[in-house]
């Protein structure tokens, strides 16, 4: 397969010129600037980065870089929050008023000042756009009918979050630790804002900046997004205004490359500093080459497949148990996820409160036989699979079609960029989806809420976790997650989010196979160069090249 070729072709674009000038590549390699970061990534799931919209990996990471947060999760105890842009915080005797006091002397990458004004916009835009990652504010009971009294400003620097319920306050502070949470420049969004007219989806009379921002930037992080063009590169320069430490470096280039063999030879060669999406093989290339090295963090991802409930021959309990039978685990551990990946079915990731370390199923083609032929389907069938480019995607999806097809499962991959399969798999419009899912905030119920939680099946519901992606209907289950969020016992509340994983190994569509294992490739000299338990705690800021 031929290279995918990096050039930056002149000094005078790193000053500031367009990023078609670096998209545009020239036949020869060259070393990356002393300033700049460069790193290979397959970023072809971003759709926006408006972080009121963003709900992909690859976009957390780029806000967990440019944008602030009232408090964010403490990387040296990932149990505990430290103050962003919050000083301190105090929670009423009755759990439901959470008081927030700003820093002094805070300002965005524009150059305007961050007042509680900012913060309560921010939380105003997200929960009236209703977008994807919303319903991590709409939970604590707050609508765009009631935003502007349960989340506002007291003062220039005093804001107010006022929760429906009186919940484990760990939860609450989480929750806010996620890229959602991140506080925008109301000023210059504002000035965005383009009128609407309302409707019965959109009831209110503008966009809040969003159609701007979905391409645009108003944040106040250590770098600011200078541009983002899909498919090609995201580009992040140094915020001269940021109220904390420098960053060591001028800019950081995320470049999309989605093969591992084009991301291990750039690497090689000194075009990129960074592979990030590095393939068993390939890993095992560079580690006998002093000038390479590799970083690895465990993160609180999981891959599964996810089986539609629209579809009535899935829809069988049956069938649901048989996929988990007609996956070859030890294989895709011992080949395809070897470094990269360790098998885990139960959807906590560990190191997360209550998760349950099971391991139940193996590949067993009889025993899937014999669940199809109670569910009527001796003779198998037939079915489609939506599958994002790239690796370990793909392999992973053609090892699962070919052991379902021993049990007389014919499956079609139908392959699709980030944005087409998220986009057909978000609309329920899929059979079988292959994908991960990571963390929004470290709180079990981030993943609990997502698989065993449906508030309204209905096509127009509101909040779309995934078990409503996949239109599993479950009622009680969905009672037992939301009576965990109450439950102030810590071990009582570990307890309860294990009967659930139980459950869902027993009951669910979803078929987990492994939690990630992030590693990525680096030219030794990088100093600094770290990944976080999350995407969007792989930060920059304090990389450096020697």
């Amino acid at each position: 397969m031929m290279m995918e070729k990096i050039a930056l072709r002149s000094r005078m674009w790193l000053a500031g010129a367009a990023l078609s000038a670096f998209v545009a590549a020239s036949p020869a390699f060259a070393v990356t600037p002393a300033d700049t970061l460069v790193e290979g990534f397959a970023i072809d799931d971003i759709i926006s980065v408006d972080p009121a919209e963003a709900f992909e990996l690859s976009t957390a990471e780029v806000t967990g870089n440019t944008y602030d947060l009232l408090i964010r999760i403490d990387l040296n105890d990932t149990s505990k929050v430290k103050g962003d842009l919050a000083e301190s915080w105090t929670i009423s005797d009755d759990g439901l008023v959470y008081t927030f006091k700003l820093k002094p002397g805070l300002k965005f990458a524009s150059g305007n000042p961050i007042t509680a004004a900012d913060v309560a916009y921010s939380f105003e835009r997200v929960v009236k756009l209703d977008l994807s990652p919303a319903f991590i504010i709409n939970q604590f009971g707050i609508t765009g009918d009631n935003v502007a009294e349960k989340a506002k400003a007291v003062d220039d620097t005093t804001f107010q979050f006022t929760v429906d319920k009186s919940y484990a306050p760990s939860f609450v502070l989480n929750c806010l630790s996620s890229t959602v949470g991140s506080v925008v420049d109301s000023k210059l969004v504002k000035e965005h804002a383009v009128a609407v007219t309302p409707d019965a989806d959109h009831k209110w009379d503008n966009d809040f900046g969003n159609g701007w921002m979905k391409t645009g930037y108003a944040g106040s992080g250590p770098f600011k997004l200078r541009e983002w063009k899909a498919n090609e590169a995201v580009v992040m320069e140094r915020n001269d205004n940021y109220w904390g430490e420098k960053p060591k470096l001028a800019r950081v280039i995320y470049r999309h490359m989605k093969e591992s063999s084009a991301q291990r030879l750039a690497l090689q060669a000194g075009d990129i500093d960074v592979a990030r999406n590095l393939e068993p093989n390939d890993l095992n290339a560079i580690a006998d080459n002093k000038d390479l090295a590799t970083v690895s963090a465990p993160k609180g991802t999981v891959w599964y497949i996810s089986l539609n409930q629209k579809n009535e021959k899935l829809a069988k309990p049956e069938v649901r148990q048989a996929f988990k039978y007609l996956v070859d685990y030890d294989a895709l551990g011992s080949t395809i996820l070897k470094g990269i990946g360790e098998i885990h079915q139960t959807f906590l990731p560990k190191g997360d409160l209550g998760e349950l370390d099971e391991n139940p199923f193996k590949l067993d083609v009889a025993k899937a036989k014999e669940l199809l032929e109670k569910a009527g389907l001796k003779d198998g069938f037939s079915v489609t699979m939506d599958v994002r480019n790239g690796q370990p995607t793909t392999a992973m999806a053609e090892s699962i079609q070919q052991t379902a097809a021993q049990a007389g499962v014919k499956i079609e991959i139908i392959p699709g960029d980030g944005k087409q399969t998220l986009t057909k798999y978000r609309a329920r419009n899929h059979d079988i989806y292959i994908g991960q899912w990571g963390q929004d905030y470290f709180d079990p119920n981030s993943n609990a809420q997502t698989f065993v939680s449906n508030p309204d099946n209905s096509d127009d519901g509101k909040t779309k976790t995934l078990a409503w992606r996949n239109a599993w209907d479950i009622p009680e289950l969905t009672k037992q997650t939301e009576a965990a969020l109450l439950e102030k016992d810590t071990a009582k509340r570990a307890a309860m989010y294990q009967e659930l994983q139980k459950k869902a190994l027993e009951e669910s569509p979803f078929v987990i196979i492994h939690q990630q294992l992030e590693v990525a490739g680096l030219r030794a000299n990088l100093k600094d160069f770290k990944l976080g338990p999350s995407f969007d705690t792989n930060f920059v800021s304090q990389v450096s090249k020697e």
